[in-house]
């Protein structure tokens, strides 16, 4: 959720700053959250990072000397969370980028001129005026990727359903894999879906406390 935060702003705000061209990069940052997460999962599994010293991953490695690796068995370092986490913000990142984008152009033009006149440039721009407006949109944000991360499945599940080292047993599962193994795998029906109820509690809950905290919604801010 941070990673995924940051380089969207990043790239909202880097984006924002082109005069030309704008809605190009942002179409092409925003496409891939178009892209089914089983299909992505499955092109990261089986093309980018098979493991095989053809694969996309190994071969751009070896242009630099490096050894052929498994990326998505259990080895040390955890390589495979290279694997989900690049996976993760390439789907993500467009989609949170646009409502950061949404959110920049939103902010008056002269609050800028008015600290420019007074002198603040830079990072004194970024930290008093734009990172400020940016709160209901930063929170919503938050709540979207919090949302997410506990609805994670498709792509953890897809990844690992094969296994690691020929044990079976993925290193990585998201409360929707437990609940589906729980209920599918193992056929505890009345445990997957007692286990599903708590989890939408869970979700809606926090939900509401973060949004009470950060006074998101409220008029006025």
């Amino acid at each position: 959720m941070p990673l995924t935060f940051a380089v969207s702003l990043g790239l909202a705000l880097l984006v924002h700053r082109i005069r030309r061209g704008r809605a190009l990069f942002r179409t092409a940052f925003l496409v891939p959250a178009a892209v089914s997460y089983v299909a992505a999962s499955l092109l990261w599994k089986m093309s980018l990072f098979n493991g095989l010293p053809a694969g996309i991953a190994n071969t751009i490695g070896g242009w630099f000397g490096a050894d052929p690796v498994p990326w998505l068995q259990t080895t040390s370092p955890p390589l495979y969370w290279i694997v989900l986490v690049t996976l993760r913000l390439w789907l993500q990142v467009g989609f949170y980028m646009v409502l950061f984008l949404a959110g920049l152009q939103g902010i008056p033009q002269e609050l800028y001129e008015a600290a420019a006149l007074d002198g603040a440039t830079g990072r004194r721009l970024l930290t008093r005026i734009t990172l400020p407006m940016l709160r209901n949109t930063s929170v919503a944000v938050l709540m979207l990727l919090f949302i997410a991360a506990f609805q994670a499945f498709d792509e953890f599940y897809n990844l690992f359903s094969s296994g690691l080292s020929g044990t079976g047993t993925a290193p990585v599962q998201t409360p929707l894999v437990h609940l589906y193994n729980t209920a599918m795998g193992s056929q505890n029906y009345g445990i997957g879906s007692a286990g599903a109820f708590v989890l939408t509690a869970l979700i809606v809950g926090v939900t509401l406390i973060q949004g009470r905290f950060t006074g998101f919604g409220r008029s006025g801010e």
